[in-house]
């Protein structure tokens, strides 16, 4: 019977259609659209995130950046909430070099342009944040980087799929709803979520995050800041001339950044309040763990300082609570204060993201950081890479990787990761003659700006080939994952190694240390492994070290014992290029680690050396047996028939025009031949440093 009555129909397309579609719907509910996919997703638009998006554009990758509001680098649009940036931007070093110079611009992004440095955006030293907002626009719009605009990603969870490159996908989910599906996910999204010390009290707190910034609002104030960070002494500097007084309470005392050597501890630029507290000016620090105290209101809204022992369940009169005062009249903080800030910085927002991805930690940074490898790769979820300021855990207090000038570099090093491990690329290097190793290693040393900023982290790696001929030279790696260099890479560690770092001296660095001491220096070579400041450090390694070898290496080194090690003396204008004092003394310790000679010779040089020595040193091999750099006097050209280094023309038939060159300037073949250097006298000094 439903035949029967469907058959007229079939002669009636839109009839058809309008069954059909009525047949879907009924016998099978609406789903939602199928997750859009893309090989990679990259949350968030800060400098982190449009920095990855740059690499993976300029490798072809399919890509795209999910940022929550209209514009990138949100975070610069709100903070420093005082607008002043503590990131240098030193726009004149006196060099050319555009590599030297990124060592002293911490603003600026990688790219091939030119145009996008910071330099062009602001003439400031420390310069203003919506300059960093400005130029961040400019970075993803010039280069043409693949941003969704105004999504907010609202849940991040994995679907096992065996077909996924990690043996999974990401799926993300947006405000309205959309699903998008990846295979490698890139966390970009910094720090944002505000740290909170939970006290009885703490509701009269007002945030870093909200607090105005009009010092006309703290005319005659007392006021009480917690915390001891660059942005709590920002925010004193912008009131301190017109309060009654600041007092600043913390757990942990004042790091300088000039004595850690951590630029993420408190700035010169910011520490006004110490002067006015060194020099009685009514300001002052004070050490407490906050969670010990209390605050209570009295009738005419002031706050007072007391200790959680000293409050009753539901009592929070200030009139009728026991103070620290009480019995101690010389209590510190016994005055009332009018304001209370919180300034303890900021924690990593983990509430998107899917118990499955395992991405919190459970130890010291279990609140602030994610989880994460020396790899930046989380611990919890293969396929999905920490980047930027929330990647600091791997260097927390200890080198910049949580700031632009440092995370530069390593969101460079996750991406030729990504490279070698999805698509086959291996990890960029350059291959020379051995003859050029002390030179390579000084070039980089004396340029690179990935070594300077990521000290102890990222690190270049010669890898020595077959009889010490030849080398193949890595830049910046990280350190911590040298023991599976060759699976990250794809190039092969069998015949020695050297890895170039760049160090301070491991007692000079800490809180309370003082680096203004006399005869902090090292000026000798044979002091070197003293050195203070930062300078070069060269390990050498037989073979490769292990994992084991790398966890369990010595307190404080960033790598196991080495076979050997080369401390380039520290030079107070971070130049190594001293012939005696830097260069002599690398080229001997190289030597040494390959038993070979890597001096330059003149020909003469080379020559008699093929007629009084078994092994000729290396340069000799590259250059005079390949007859470069020898001019034919007659003399010298006889000994060399007479070796059998050379064919003899002359016997041939082969006319001589005159005692110091060629026939017509040709060689054998009738190329013409490089006449080479002038012959010098055999008393004459031959070595080159």
């Amino acid at each position: 019977m439903g035949l029967s009555l469907m058959a007229p129909l079939w002669g009636s397309p839109r009839l058809l259609l309008t069954i059909a579609l009525y047949a879907a719907l009924t016998l099978h509910p609406a789903k939602a659209s199928a997750p859009l996919y893309q090989d990679y997703c990259v949350l968030g638009a800060g400098p982190a995130g449009l920095q990855m998006a740059y690499f993976l554009q300029r490798a072809g990758r399919d890509y795209v950046v999910f940022e929550r509001t209209p514009g990138p680098g949100s975070f610069f649009t709100r903070y420093p909430r005082h607008r002043k940036l503590i990131s240098i931007n030193k726009r004149y070093t006196g060099r050319a070099n555009s590599e030297f110079n990124l060592r002293h611009d911490w603003n600026s992004l990688l790219s091939h342009d030119p145009r996008l440095l910071f330099r062009h955006y602001s003439q400031a030293y420390f310069p203003d944040a919506s300059e960093m907002v400005r130029y961040l626009g400019d970075f993803a719009d010039r280069l043409g980087l693949h941003v969704l605009y105004n999504t907010t990603i609202a849940h991040v969870t994995l679907d096992k799929d065996a077909r996924a490159w990690n043996g999974h996908y990401f799926i993300l989910t947006d405000q309205k709803g959309q699903a998008y599906q990846c295979s490698v996910l890139l966390v970009a999204t910094g720090l944002s979520v505000p740290n909170l010390v939970d006290f009885p009290g703490s509701e009269y707190v007002e945030g870093y995050e909200s607090v105005s910034v009009d010092p006309k609002d703290f005319e005659g104030q007392n006021v009480l800041i917690l915390g001891r960070g660059n942005s709590a002494f920002e925010t004193a500097e912008n009131i301190l001339g017109v309060t009654n007084f600041i007092h600043m309470l913390s757990r942990s005392r004042v790091r300088l950044s000039w004595a850690t050597h951590y630029v993420g501890d408190l700035r010169a630029i910011n520490n006004g309040l110490l002067d006015t507290y060194q020099l009685k000016s009514l300001d002052g620090l004070l050490e407490s763990d906050l969670t010990d105290l209390a605050i209570v209101k009295d009738r005419e809204g002031k706050f007072h300082i007391t200790l959680k022992f000293y409050l009753e369940e539901g009592n929070q009169s200030a009139d009728a609570i026991a103070l620290p005062q009480d019995d101690n009249d010389n209590f510190a903080m016994r005055v009332a204060y009018d304001r209370v800030i919180r300034c303890l910085g900021w924690n990593f927002d983990f509430s998107i993201f899917n118990k499955s991805l395992r991405l919190s930690s459970g130890g010291e940074f279990r609140k602030k950081y994610p989880l994460v490898r020396p790899s930046y790769e989380s611990k919890g979820s293969r396929g999905l890479f920490v980047l930027g300021t929330a990647s600091h855990s791997v260097d927390y207090r200890k080198s910049a990787g949580g700031f632009i000038h440092g995370f530069r570099y390593t969101v460079r090093a996750v991406h030729r990761l990504l490279e070698h491990r999805h698509h086959g690329v291996a990890w960029p290097s350059t291959e020379h003659p051995i003859t050029q190793l002390t030179s390579s290693i000084l070039r980089r040393v004396n340029e690179a700006s990935g070594l300077y900023q990521m000290f102890s982290v990222l690190a270049d790696v010669v890898l020595v080939k077959e009889n010490a001929a030849a080398f193949e030279y890595l830049e910046e790696f990280p350190m911590q994952m040298l023991a599976q260099l060759e699976a990250i890479t794809g190039r092969k560690a069998r015949h020695g190694l050297f890895v170039i770092n760049m160090e301070y001296g491991r007692n000079f660095s800490g809180p309370g240390k003082d680096v203004f001491f006399y005869d902090r220096s090292v000026g000798h070579t044979e002091d070197a492994w003293q050195s203070n400041f930062l300078h070069p450090v060269i390990y050498y390694y037989r073979h490769l070290p292990t994992e084991q070898e790398v966890r369990f290496r010595p307190a404080d080194w960033p790598l196991p014992r080495p076979t050997a090690i080369h401390h380039i003396v520290e030079d107070f204008l971070t130049d190594w290029t001293a012939p005696l004092g830097h260069i002599l003394p690398l080229r001997r310790f190289l030597e040494n680690c390959l038993d070979t000679d890597l001096r330059s010779f003149y020909a003469e040089s080379c020559f008699l050396f093929a007629l009084t020595r078994q092994k000729l040193p290396p340069f000799c091999q590259l250059g005079y047996l390949r007859t470069q750099g020898l001019v034919g006097t007659e003399s010298l050209r006889q000994h060399r028939v007479e070796r059998g280094l050379l064919q003899d023309y002359a016997t041939a038939g082969k006319h001589r025009e005159d005692s110091g060159r060629w026939p017509d300037s040709h060689g054998p073949g009738g190329h013409p031949q490089d006449p080479g250097p002038l012959v010098q006298p055999l008393n004459s000094n031959k070595e080159e440093l």
